[in-house]
């Protein structure tokens, strides 16, 4: 009798603690989720309810009136911009950040680690520092006000290529001993041979590359002149009414189309997301 109450009390602590840690965590989960269900509410609000005191959760004048006020102000044509400079962005980054992680972990030649230091060198210098002579040079290639400057700068990081060069390391180099035997050619077995094997690993990377540019706000604002060119963060700074006042249940609503696609886009890539980190985590 003793024994089994003993292995009772043990099982009673063990499910104590799952029960407190599953507590904690729900507790976190709540806390974060909050802001984005008062961002959620409020994109239904009238302006006047916003800040009311006390707060009004859930309104009975809610509408879709605020999300009819942005597509008025063309938050679609803002949200394919947002689309098209992200999706090209990522796209491009993704296939010269592998390219170049592919030389910097499989090639040897002189200087490689010299300029693989240099290159990491470049993550400790902030954006702020590069903006004047980066818009100059798009001024002085006709660029302004299109999208090639959110596009074609930003088209190798060095983030992205450290990211894949890890990531590549763990690669045999019998598998591309073999693909050369067989008569492959060096950009066959990148094409082949190291993409398909990497594939996690470019999911990951690429959607933190797809958020970062998704949520840029600094460098649009800077580039792009036309309303009709803007993208969703310049658009969501902008909304303002008479004497400069915020309008900010339209704020809300233009945030509910922002974050809803990276939301989507998240849930579907999820899995491959943990697996690519987490692969590239215990190989580095």
């Amino acid at each position: 009798m003793a024994v089994i109450t003993e292995s009772t009390l043990i099982k009673t602590k063990t499910i104590g603690k799952r029960i407190f840690v599953y507590l904690v965590l729900i507790s976190i989960s709540i806390f974060m989720i909050l802001p984005f269900f008062w961002v959620l509410i409020t994109s239904f609000k009238p302006m006047e309810e916003v800040f009311h005191i006390p707060m009004i959760i859930f309104s009975r004048n809610m509408s879709l009136d605020n999300f009819k006020a942005i597509i008025d102000k063309g938050v679609l044509i803002k949200l394919w911009n947002t689309f098209f400079i992200a999706f090209t962005a990522t796209a491009l980054r993704l296939f010269f950040c592998s390219l170049a992680g592919y030389g910097f972990a499989k090639y040897r030649f002189p200087g490689r680690e010299f300029l693989f230091s240099v290159l990491i060198a470049t993550m400790i210098v902030p954006f702020a520092i590069v903006v004047v002579p980066l818009y100059i040079m798009m001024r002085d290639f006709r660029w302004i006000d299109t999208f090639m400057p959110l596009i074609i700068p930003g088209a190798a990081s060095a983030f992205g290529i450290f990211f894949m060069r890890q990531y590549i390391r763990s690669i045999p180099d019998e598998l591309l001993d073999a693909a050369r035997i067989d008569g492959c050619s060096e950009f066959r077995i990148y094409a082949r041979v190291i993409l398909p094997v990497v594939t996690p690993g470019l999911i990951s990377l690429g959607l933190i590359f797809f958020m970062q540019v998704w949520n840029d706000l600094m460098w649009p604002m800077i580039i792009l002149k036309s309303p009709e060119k803007q993208t969703l963060p310049v658009m969501l700074s902008s909304l303002t009414g008479p004497a400069g006042m915020t309008i900010y249940n339209l704020q809300m609503a233009v945030s509910v189309v922002s974050i809803a696609p990276l939301i989507i886009i998240f849930l579907l890539f999820q899995k491959r997301f943990t697996a690519g980190i987490t692969f590239g985590a215990v190989k580095g």
